[in-house]
């Protein structure tokens, strides 16, 4: 964690229950950052459901929930869709890093792919330029028995903002395959291409298990392979690096009450961010801590 950014100070009168809808992703994070919370404030209550990032809109929208993690920024008709009740816009916070890594089997021998082959693995309409479809692990160069074997795929459901950010990213906004098995959530992707030998999934890095491995990504067909490892998460050099959002419903030029603006210190302290390494995501630094907090008119 950045040194510059400060450990969490408790504060007084906070009470009250946090209610978090949203992103599947970021549900273990969520509830790490809730249970080290409540060691400070032990008369807040909290309610988690995660799934997935597309529920955090509505939810806000209905006020029916008092943050909304989302693996992915808002789409212009959500905040179309808040602002039309509310009068402003929702405000996304910044509050860690995840890399979406594309998984295979621990005994798969492959050593890279790039985004136009994973595109061909898991995409009908080929948008990223590929000749054909990618069916079996012999067409990427694997031999003897990887050569003849298909390729079993594995995805999340279309209320994922993993879902949606890999459609738009790896899939060149094209069409997922009628045969990607679709899973409720990213620790059960893992869990499927773990036990299955030929199978290939995508799911955050923060899911890794040692029953598969992540596969390095080219961005281009002849670009450099980028391990989905912490060196590569800030540099922009691995190509489905994304941050983890937290949004909130919070009038313009009005102060937060006690209970959302301490939550949102505590993430954005060496604590919170702290809990951000033990989920195995990668934090954010202290320059952009102070972007985010800024925007709700808090210091460091």
């Amino acid at each position: 964690v950045d040194a510059k950014i400060p450990p969490y100070k408790p504060s007084s009168g906070v009470s009250g229950t946090i209610k978090s809808v949203g992103s599947d992703t970021m549900n273990n994070l969520m509830t790490l950052w809730a249970e080290d919370f409540r060691k400070h404030y032990p008369n807040v209550q909290v309610e988690i459901e995660g799934k997935g990032s597309s529920t955090a809109p509505p939810a806000l929208i209905e006020g029916t929930a008092t943050f909304g993690p989302m693996s992915r920024t808002m789409k212009n008709e959500e905040i179309d869709q808040f602002e039309a009740k509310y009068g402003y816009k929702p405000l996304g916070l910044r509050t860690s890093i995840d890399m979406l890594a594309v998984y295979v089997h621990k005994d798969n021998p492959i050593a890279s792919l790039s985004l136009q082959q994973i595109d061909a693995i898991f995409s009908k309409t080929r948008k990223g330029g590929a000749t054909q479809d990618i069916t079996t692990w012999g067409q990427l160069g694997l031999t003897g028995e990887w050569a003849d074997k298909p390729i079993s795929l594995y995805g999340r459901n279309s209320a994922s903002g993993t879902y949606g950010y890999f459609k738009e990213h790896a899939l060149f906004k094209g069409d997922y395959k009628d045969s990607v098995k679709e899973q409720p959530g990213s620790s059960s992707v893992v869990q499927g291409v773990a036990s299955d030998r030929y199978g290939i999934g995508y799911s955050g890095i923060g899911y890794m298990t040692a029953d598969v491995k992540a596969v390095p990504v080219k961005a281009t067909a002849d670009g450099e392979a980028i391990a989905a490892s912490p060196e590569f998460a800030y540099t922009g050099k691995y190509p489905l690096a994304r941050y983890l959002y937290i949004y909130v419903n919070q009038k313009p030029g009005t102060e937060l009450d006690p209970l959302r603006r301490e939550f949102i210190r505590y993430v954005f302290s060496q604590n919170g961010q702290a809990s951000v390494i033990k989920d195995g995501y990668f934090p954010i630094n202290a320059k952009i801590v102070g972007e985010e907090l800024s925007k709700l008119g808090l210091d460091v």
